[in-house]
């Protein structure tokens, strides 16, 4: 085997090698994609449904991962935070196209604290806290001119104040039970290699026919 044959298979996606924890892989791939130079790398798409199990999704963004999860952020009073608050099972997908990768994430899903909140929305540029006040999420509006209107008024109402997080607005944290890596292979043989969370908190690995 060749030197370049040699580094080349020990990038691949093998169950007998990967890090033993999802969140320090993710870690590597999500770093990998940053310096890829992706366009949006945080960006993930989420999935919920309702309590009758009717789905959903959309693409946000990720602002946090730890050990305890994947953090996002959104209006409460929006379609998505309703039907987490019915059925707090979701799910989340990363695709980074330049690289050929995927990461699924699958868990239960809580508001994180307000103190974390209040701390990532000082983070904020002023616009994006005044669009958290301007909009109500998911409601129906007659026109573009009722979010600018709205915002006039709180641009005036904040003109010399400090913005403060509504009370609506917050993130939330799935905390993932089973996580799964996928990267593209020749003639659609990919690699899948799935965590599934252990009651004692590890993590059973195992490989996926694609």
């Amino acid at each position: 085997m060749s030197q370049s044959d040699k580094q080349e298979s020990s990038t691949l996606l093998n169950e007998t090698t990967v890090d033993r924890d999802p969140i320090k892989l993710f870690r590597n791939w999500f770093d990998a994609a940053l310096a890829s130079g992706s366009r949006l790398p945080e960006s993930m798409t989420l999935a919920t449904a309702t309590k009758d199990g009717r789905p959903s999704a959309r693409v946000v963004l990720l602002k946090q991962i730890d050990e305890a999860g994947f953090v996002f952020y959104t209006n409460y009073r929006s379609a998505k935070a309703k039907e987490l608050e019915q059925n707090p099972q979701a799910a989340l997908v990363f695709y980074w196209v330049g690289l050929d990768r995927q990461v699924r994430a699958e868990g239960r899903v809580e508001r994180v604290s307000a103190a974390e909140s209040d701390e990532y929305f000082k983070t904020r540029p002023r616009e994006s806290q005044l669009g958290a006040l301007a909009s109500p999420q998911s409601e129906v509006i007659e026109g573009r001119e009722v979010l600018e209107a709205n915002l006039r008024e709180l641009e005036h109402t904040f003109r010399d104040r400090e913005i403060e997080r509504p009370a609506h607005w917050g993130g939330y944290r799935l905390k993932p039970e089973r996580i799964e890596f996928w990267e593209n292979r020749p003639g659609r043989l990919h690699d899948r290699i799935a965590y599934d969370l252990k009651p004692d908190g590890s993590w059973t690995i195992t490989r996926l026919a694609p």
